[in-house]
């Protein structure tokens, strides 16, 4: 038997260099396997990059829609009994003749300005909007504060209390309140609180305006209610689904074992991990909630941009129901980018770009 051949195989050149091959390439392949965390300069770029281009495409594509429905905004405008020659001269006046391009881009600088005439009112977009935001505004961000408050507590309280009939109340109330359709709220509001106890108006909003802030307060006292009832059925469930794999994760028994009572280790280590799926859904809801006031403000006769929004649909005002859309899907976009941020803020493994179960 050869040198070579023997049981620790020392003659062999493959079996010394084969190994030291391997770890050369293992040592190669590990950088490539971990992904580079991104910045906060690059990561607030990039999204400041796609929010524009989402608003962007969105701009073209309810451009494009709304130039493909059937009918003639020139015809809806003069009604019937006109000639061809009042049609095709106020055709010119809108621009409808011209290239869709030129179009487009006409349109987009009165967006931006909003100069955008309404057809029906010969109101400017940016007055309009001005005028039914101090409605529609302080309507969704009084329902998102409300339904914060109750959903928070209550949906921790259905983890906590999981197995009790409190969290399993809790957890059905949550669920019948997600079945129950907005509307049917805002009237039930209605008889209990205007009807019957005749404690609170049961729509429309003070001519005055915001000029007498207890009459204008007051008038949106049930709609905000109405959309909170909504917006927290939807976030107890949530909130309720993020506790429960909080109080379930290793860190909390860690935290427990350590001495921490089960109060103090969830204040100190499991609300800061229950905060970043939450605020995944919070972003939604705020932005939901100026849809939800398309509903409640016709039920309760608020002149908002909800209102404004179904006025304009009804009357085939175009440039208002394309600027609208254009408008709130805009700030959806802009709240889902805070979301990012936000969740960046929070959650430390998004700005170091580790993950669970992956070692750095």
């Amino acid at each position: 038997m050869s040198a070579g051949a023997g049981p620790s195989g020392q003659g062999l050149p493959g079996n010394t260099t084969a190994p030291e091959t391997g770890d050369a390439e293992a040592k190669d392949a590990a950088p490539d396997d971990r992904r580079r965390p991104m910045g906060t300069l690059e990561f607030f770029a990039s999204r400041i990059g796609l929010l524009l281009l989402a608003i962007l495409l969105t701009s073209m594509i309810v451009f494009l829609l709304l130039r493909v429905l059937p009918g003639d905004p020139a015809g809806a405008l003069l009604g019937a009994g006109t000639t061809d020659e009042q049609l095709e001269q106020l055709r010119s006046q809108l621009g409808a003749d011209d290239p869709l391009p030129v179009q487009y881009i006409a349109w987009l600088g009165e967006f931006l300005s909003g100069s955008t005439t309404s057809f029906v009112s010969q109101e400017t977009f940016g007055d309009l909007v001005a005028r039914r935001a101090t409605i529609t505004v302080p309507l969704s961000l009084a329902a998102f504060a409300l339904s914060i408050l109750v959903s928070f507590p209550l949906g921790t309280l259905a983890a906590v209390r999981r197995d009790s009939p409190v969290g399993l109340a809790v957890s059905a109330l949550s669920q019948v309140g997600v079945a129950v359709p907005i509307f049917w709220v805002g009237v039930i509001l209605i008889w209990l609180f205007a009807l019957e106890a005749g404690t609170l108006p049961s729509g429309g909003f003070p001519r005055q305006g915001w000029a007498d802030p207890v009459a204008a307060g007051r008038a949106l006292v049930l709609p905000a209610i109405t959309i909170a009832v909504a917006m927290s059925s939807v976030l107890i469930r949530y909130v309720r689904s993020a506790v429960l794999d909080v109080l379930d994760s290793d860190h909390m028994r860690t935290a427990r074992s350590l001495g921490y009572s089960g109060p103090h280790a969830m204040l100190r280590h499991g609300l800061r991990h229950a905060a970043v799926p939450v605020v995944a859904i919070l972003g939604i809801e705020l932005a939901t909630s100026l849809l939800g006031a398309v509903v409640v403000e016709n039920v309760f006769a608020l002149p908002g941009l909800g209102t404004l929004l179904l006025d304009s649909v009804t009357a085939r005002d175009l440039p208002i129901v394309q600027n609208l859309v254009v408008l709130l899907t805009a700030v959806m976009l802009l709240t889902n980018a805070g979301v990012d941020i936000l969740q960046r803020a929070i959650d430390p493994r998004l700005r170091t770009g580790r993950r669970e179960g992956r070692r750095a």
